[in-house]
């Protein structure tokens, strides 16, 4: 079994969501012998994974096409040279977060809202995020700061609602998880919790029985806001997590990313649509791409954008219908592109 050691020298077992995270592809060799890709691909990808590192849970690498450098699902994980370009636009911190921080890992950049800056921790590291570069060091929340940013939730009756995100905030577990929730009962004004995660679907092993017991037993309205951008990512196991997501009662909704050559056509992302709606989820946001540096390569113009998303309003129904939005630091709210304004709710 393998294990972890704590400051005591103790063994700790490592959970099955644990173990899967920690035995994580981080090696573009390994990526690209386990999908029969050329060695052309190796020299960028290494390169690349040096500014920013690799990692794809097995289970995300079993649902990519063998053999096909441009599926869709690796396009998202694989390090490219593109990503080393100096592009004109595309910097460290393009929402501006930094000037947002409230107080270490808590930003505040909404009203009534206050997002955690959970851990710095993802099981994927997705190459368009756009905390790539994000100064973890200085703002995250780990278990020793919580308590200032508790604190400061507390005494900001304002807040009614907390983010908690990363990195990816079902990368902490479930012990800590309680510990945070536990801090947080006593703040009386804050009535609903939201969770910003691509762990459910990307690690589905995580949504196990005690994170499933922790949803449940929480005072608050939890919103569970997923990251999926491909229909191809809600394979058996995915789709096992989500069900099991949808019996705690909390509302799921999926947030996309609008990147070329992933999901940049009317036919993949209203697809997306159907099998999240069949599981419980619905479409909530589909993002323009934050312009951090290394991404570029990804962008989509807003004019597609836009054509995308009327195309969806002809073949769906209105609530399967994302926004179309852009965050802007410093607005109140995400800019809203288009909505599908010709839908019909049917």
């Amino acid at each position: 079994m393998i294990t972890a050691t704590s400051p005591t020298r103790h063994p700790i077992p490592l959970s099955s969501w644990q173990r899967d995270f920690a035995e994580a592809v981080t090696d573009p060799a390994e990526l690209l012998a386990l999908l029969g890709l050329g060695d052309e691909w190796l020299a960028p990808a290494r390169a690349a994974a040096k500014v920013f590192p690799l990692r794809v849970p097995r289970s995300f690498v079993a649902r990519m096409r063998h053999g096909d450098a441009n599926d869709p699902l690796l396009r998202q994980v694989l390090p490219l040279a593109e990503e080393l370009d100096e592009v004109t636009g595309f910097v460290t911190d393009p929402n501006r977060e930094s000037g947002f921080r409230l107080a270490p890992g808590l930003l505040r950049k909404y009203s009534s809202r206050a997002l955690l800056i959970a851990t710095e921790a993802c099981a994927l590291h997705c190459r368009y995020c756009f905390r790539r570069e994000f100064p973890y060091d200085e703002q995250q929340g780990e278990t020793g700061r919580w308590k200032e940013a508790v604190a400061a939730i507390a005494a900001d009756r304002s807040i009614t609602e907390l983010i908690l995100s990363g990195g990816d905030p079902l990368s902490v577990s479930n012990a800590r998880l309680r510990a945070l929730s536990s801090d947080l009962e006593n703040v009386t004004h804050l009535e609903s919790l939201r969770l910003h995660t691509r762990n459910a679907v990307v690690l589905p092993s995580r949504i196990d029985q005690g994170f499933i017991e922790w949803l449940r037993a929480l005072r608050w309205r939890v919103t569970i806001v997923l990251h999926v951008n491909h229909p191809n990512e809600i394979a058996a196991d995915a789709i096992d997590a989500l069900e099991r997501l949808r019996g705690t009662g909390a509302l799921l909704l999926n947030q996309s990313t609008l990147l070329r050559g992933v999901n940049d056509d009317a036919q993949t992302l209203s697809e997306l649509s159907r099998r999240l709606h069949r599981h419980g989820v619905l479409p909530y946001y589909l993002h323009l791409l934050d312009r951090v540096r290394g991404s570029a390569h990804f962008e989509v113009t807003d004019s597609t954008g836009i054509a995308l998303i009327q195309t969806m309003a002809q073949q769906l129904p209105g609530y399967l219908v994302p926004k179309l939005v852009r965050e802007v630091a410093g607005a109140e709210a995400k800019t809203v592109i288009a909505a599908g304004l010709s839908s019909q709710i049917a």
